[in-house]
């Protein structure tokens, strides 16, 4: 929070997010009561007395109803003629007594409370269809990494290589066949794959190893071997003896041309180097030093980059963080990781995946320094995890490694009929309404930390690095939160529209109104209980912010 510009842009994001939820909610209850025949008496978004300056004020009235924008952005409400008990005989309420809501049916009742939360659910399927209508990109299926070893390297799976269908199902993106090897360890997948001009058929028994889910709990998952992102050509040099350890090449640099012909990632690298059929020389970037450097081999090209002595760089050390296993056991900035277990690693993604699923096991890395191979044995520790919004902790090794990955080929995901973007819309919510439920039964049985309650200082900060990242992440986030808004408020607990729900239920079986004393009653339990979850709430929130906001303030 540096700057003034910061906290403005912080508050106009939050307000922002606020603003269309609680609209959204609100304006469900007030349509229904408004179908329903019930006088709706006052339509506020937000609390407090109107926003205005001057003569000028966020408020005005009409059909009977009076529309208000107050100061205080954490909320909004929809009165209704009658709804509070002790306001049931007012002279309004006596003038219009077809038109308060204790007088409608229990059917009209319950339709009214659950208008909210069902708004807030409908909310991300017209996000949804309105995103698929503009367009977004999406990782297309194309093979960007094919980790040596692995079950796609053994079925001949090549970078390049279009994913055209799985098990005959046509592949629209590359997450379609991500999601389903993970899903399916030990099974066997058939995968259409195009290459060039020709189309063929492979079988890939996808493998079981640790993993974790998308709550980052430990479970088997499937491993195919195949990243959607592109190795970039930096070079891993482990035997200094090696032809090209000899020329001169060292871990770390970035090729960017051999014989004269430029290359941009690992298998543009390795056609470079199979094509030359005479003495081949290197351009390469090394270090901090602004111009390449030309390295000639010695001996004419030889049959492959493996052959020269030459691997991916693909964790490469770029930091390691004090007191951490990696310090520990000796690892430094420069090294090169080459396997662990005995399995080589292809991919910074796997490496880190079998890091956190390691649950503090001993880990055996072989690591390249110096044109030399040494072993270490390190177990990871638990650490607070480095995901911003996250509070709990995950086994870390306390490395950091260079950004060795390009971006993978993109697809424009576009769906401008109705037909189809309407059910895919309710697909996506639906998914998304599952994964939150099994969040929140996870945080009620302690599975995930508690800490990650946030409360209205984290939904600023979410929602200010979302409006940061771009548009298309605040609406991601606008769905989430008002699929969450959505659930907590079907929670029969009092005071929420769950808990109303409950009482106009319970008073429809009973065929009478409940008595003032046990609404007010159960209305202060409820109270209660949402007080004290806001307090955590807001302690989470603190807890979590303080020191930044002390160097804010002191900053001022």
């Amino acid at each position: 929070m540096s700057g003034i510009g910061t906290p403005l842009e912080i508050l106009f994001a939050f307000v922002l997010m606020l603003g269309v939820l609680v609209t959204v909610h609100e304006w469900g209850h007030f349509i229904v009561a408004k179908l329903c025949g019930v006088r709706v008496l006052k339509f506020s978004i937000g609390f407090g007395p109107p926003i205005g300056i001057g003569r000028f004020r966020m408020a005005w009235h009409r059909s009977g109803t009076d529309y208000v924008i107050g100061w205080i952005p954490l909320g909004g409400f929809v009165k209704m003629l009658g709804e509070n008990p002790d306001e049931t005989d007012t002279p309004e309420s006596r003038a219009h007594p077809d038109e308060t809501l204790p007088s409608k049916p229990t059917w009209q009742k319950l339709a009214i409370v659950f208008a909210g939360p069902a708004m807030n659910l409908i909310l991300p399927i017209v996000v949804f269809v309105g995103i698929l209508w503009v367009g977004v990109d999406r990782r297309g299926p194309v093979v960007g990494t094919v980790e040596p070893g692995s079950p796609a390297a053994e079925a001949g799976i090549a970078v390049g290589d279009r994913l055209v269908s799985m098990d005959g199902e046509p592949v629209g993106f590359f997450d379609d066949v991500e999601r389903a090897a993970r899903e399916r360890p030990g099974e066997t997948l058939r995968l259409e794959i195009e290459r060039g001009d020709a189309v063929r058929s492979v079988d890939v028994t996808v493998e079981g190893r640790p993993g974790l889910d998308v709550f980052q709990a430990n479970q088997e998952v499937g491993f195919l071997g195949i990243q959607h992102t592109r190795q970039q050509a930096v070079v891993g040099v482990p035997d200094a003896d090696s032809a090209a350890g000899r020329a001169g090449l060292q871990t770390g640099d970035r090729v960017v041309a051999v014989g004269g012909e430029p290359v941009e990632d690992w298998a543009e690298l390795a056609a470079a180097y199979s094509a030359q059929t005479g003495p081949v020389a290197f351009s390469v970037e090394r270090g901090d030093e602004e111009a390449p450097q030309t390295v000639p081999l010695e001996a004419p090209a030889l049959g492959s980059l493996t052959e020269l002595g030459l691997i991916p760089a693909v964790v490469l050390v770029a930091a390691i963080s004090d007191d951490m296993p990696a310090q520990r056991a000796g690892l430094e900035p420069g090294d090169l990781i080459i396997a662990v277990a005995g399995e080589p690693i292809g991919s910074f993604a796997t490496f880190r995946e079998m890091v956190l699923a390691s649950e503090g096991r001993p880990l055996e890395i072989l690591f390249g320094r110096d044109g030399e191979t040494r072993t270490v044995s390190l177990a990871a520790q638990r650490a607070p995890s480095p995901t911003p919004g996250v509070e709990d902790e995950v086994f870390l090794i306390g490395i950091q490694g260079a950004n060795a990955v390009l971006q993978g080929a993109i697809a424009r995901d576009r769906v401008r009929n109705p037909l189809e973007s309407v059910p895919r819309a309710v697909g996506m919510t639906v998914e998304l309404t599952t994964l939150y439920l099994g969040g929140l039964k996870r945080i009620v049985s302690g599975e995930i930390s508690r800490k990650n309650i946030g409360g209205p200082i984290e939904i600023a900060k979410q929602s200010h690095m979302a409006l940061q990242a771009g548009w298309d992440r605040f609406l991601n986030l606008l769905v989430l939160i008002s699929i969450n808004l959505g659930i907590l408020n079907l929670l029969p607990i009092p005071i929420l529209d769950g808990g109303q729900a409950v009482l106009y239920a319970v008073e429809g079986i009973k065929r009478r109104p409940l008595s003032l004393r046990t609404r007010e009653l159960v209305q202060q339990v409820g109270l209660v209980l949402i007080m004290a979850l806001m307090g955590f709430a807001f302690w989470n929130d603190f807890s979590r912010h303080w020191s930044s906001f002390v160097d804010w303030m002191k900053g001022l």
